[in-house]
């Protein structure tokens, strides 16, 4: 039995356990095996995301137990919670990924009502896949109850021919294979040796580079996210993610106290340096909103403008997330900010400062090649970029990463769907210089802002990654590399200009002048612009569709007042800056 003295202090759990009116939950806690002992102890929730179908939660069960640990160790009775996850890698090029990005607001919406429903004192939040990470950091915003993320770790990566491998090299197999470059017998063996246990997309994809945003934000501490999910080590972090949200109730240290304005722009700075997952800035949008921080799509454009990629790691890069973790993490490459100035110091959730988390942290192992110094980049800019323009009044995101070109020109290549697309490139019809150009693919229009993971990696497999560019008011997987522009808005379902191009129009993206534009006569076209009828009409995601907001503002369901203000507020000084040229143009 657990012989901690007992604080004297008022507890939100004390609403559904204390007094003779809360005998009937009483009764009903002792049913589940507490005695008076644990439930006057701070109840702390353990919340979870685990499931078999997949390898990237697989893990978080055994974690849980481990957190529960921790918890019980430092004086605190664990209340456990499971909440879903929708696995991208499986979903991808399918229906079902549209549910994807929705679960990142039912996830969110879960935890608090599990939390809140049940008036838990603390929380710890483990979580694996693509939407888990976004959407623990936007329960624990929204609650800003004292409380620990924990990710449950990279997968390790497999081998083929003797070469490490991903899932990313499991799509680009099946382009190459539709191509004829590859045979059956290639592609299956590709396929049975890319996942080989435990743990989430093993490249910078949206996981990794979402793992290493909780870390940056002050939500988890420095080092616990980069161990991999079948290391020995997992476990006792998670057992310290226990005890510290026990640490985090006894100083009334909250979410919303580490999650400054400064830690999102040092995120921002991570996402950049490390050639991260573009969906990053959706997420973090949407977590800015749960925590009250104002920010704009338009404030990641300095993030990546002025900070190098100094990590190699997939997908354009060399390395995995373990390789990185064997370099010595997030840390080093923190680390390596720092030095140039590209990071400001800020409190997280262990009580020090994320310096001192630094300082703390052990030395990059001698020899390393993952991560270079500031000063020897592998490119000299972030690996994404913000543009506008009249295709995007409202802006969209570039990826960079894995490629040397800055612009790209070409004929329009016009699809309503991604189906229709990733048909059009396994049959052979797509050449290089085109511009394929996917629409209605939205947050609303989708519904649900679908990954086009399916048809970049099927350009890559086919040798044309490097000859054509992809733009769409869909999203891109964190494993995507190859000249594409994603989150166009306003989107074609709410009367984008996205919607008006046709068939063989040309259409210009230039990082340089951080534009996307056609020289097609949209303002004709527009008169003639109807509103496609929505392809869901019931459920979850109809639902969505309705409240959905723009991906410029982070897609999420319900805008904090400020940050729709402040977007609001970059939109017209963008289209202020767009008249002003065009009358000195006159």
């Amino acid at each position: 039995m657990n012989t901690r003295k007992i604080p004297v202090r008022t507890l939100r759990s004390d609403a559904i356990k204390t007094g003779p009116d809360r005998a009937p939950a009483r009764a009903m806690l002792r049913a589940t095996g507490l005695d008076d002992e644990a439930i006057a102890r701070p109840m702390v929730a353990i919340v979870h995301s685990w499931s078999n179908v997949s390898p990237c939660n697989l893990n978080l069960r055994e974690l849980a137990e481990a957190a529960a640990e921790g918890v019980r160790a430092a004086g605190g009775t664990p209340v456990e919670f499971n909440t879903i996850a929708v696995t991208d890698g499986i979903a991808m090029g399918t229906s079902g990924m549209r549910s994807s990005l929705v679960s990142r607001e039912l996830i969110a919406d879960s935890i608090e009502l599990a939390v809140d429903g049940h008036c838990l004192d603390a929380m710890v939040v483990l979580c694996g896949c693509d939407k888990t990470i976004p959407a623990a950091a936007m329960a624990l915003a929204r609650l800003d109850i004292p409380g620990v993320a924990l990710y449950g770790g990279s997968i390790d990566h497999g081998s083929h021919n003797g070469c490490p491998i991903t899932v990313q090299e499991v799509f680009e197999a099946v382009g190459a294979h539709g191509a004829g470059k590859i045979t059956d017998a290639e592609l299956d063996d590709v396929e049975r040796h890319a996942c080989p246990g435990a743990g989430a997309c093993g490249g910078q994809f949206t996981a990794n580079t979402m793992a290493m945003v909780l870390t940056t934000l002050g939500l988890s501490p420095v080092g616990l996210n980069d161990i991999p999910a079948t290391a020995k080590d997992k476990r006792a972090a998670a057992f310290r993610c226990g005890e510290l949200a026990m640490e985090c109730l006894d100083a009334n240290r909250r979410p919303r106290d580490v999650m400054t304005r400064t830690a999102f722009d040092n995120a921002a700075r991570m996402v950049a340096a490390t050639a991260g997952s573009t969906n990053a800035v959706l997420h973090l949008l949407a977590i800015a909103n749960e925590a009250r921080v104002p920010m704009s799509i338009e404030d990641f454009e300095p993030a990546s403008a002025h900070t190098p990629v100094i990590a190699d790691l997939k997908p354009g890069g060399r390395y995995s997330a373990v390789e990185l973790t064997a370099a010595g993490g997030t840390a080093v490459v923190a680390r390596e900010l720092r030095k140039a100035g590209m990071l400001k110091d800020t409190p997280t959730v262990t009580g020090r400062t994320l310096f001192a988390e630094l300082d703390a942290a052990p030395e990059a192992t001698e020899g390393q090649q993952v991560v270079r110094p500031v000063s020897a980049p592998l490119k000299p800019r972030g690996g994404y970029s913000i543009l506008y323009g009249n295709l995007a009044p409202e802006g969209c995101i570039l990826k960079l990463a894995g490629h040397g070109r800055t612009s790209h020109a070409g004929p329009a290549r016009v699809f309503e769907s991604e189906e229709d697309a990733f048909n059009a490139v396994q049959a052979g019809r797509i050449r290089a210089g085109d511009v394929v150009v996917i629409r209605n693919e939205g947050p609303a229009g989708g519904p649900g802002m679908r990954e086009m993971l399916a048809v970049t990696a099927a350009l890559v497999g086919r040798g044309l990654g490097n000859d054509v560019a992809l733009i769409t008011d869909g999203r891109f997987s964190g494993a995507t590399h190859g000249f594409m522009v994603g989150h166009i808005a306003p989107e074609a379902a709410r009367g984008g200009p996205i919607g008006l191009i046709r068939e063989g129009d040309a259409i210009f993206i230039d990082a340089s002048s951080r534009e996307l534009r056609t020289d097609a006569d949209l303002a004709t076209r527009r008169a003639g612009w109807r509103a496609q009828p929505p392809k869901v009409t019931r459920g979850v995601l109809a639902k969505y569709a309705r409240l959905v907001g723009s991906a410029a503002e982070g897609a999420v369901t319900q805008a904090f007042d400020d940050v729709a203000a402040t977007a609001s507020r970059v939109r017209r000084e963008i289209e202020d800056e767009d008249l002003t040229q065009e009358l000195i143009g006159n």
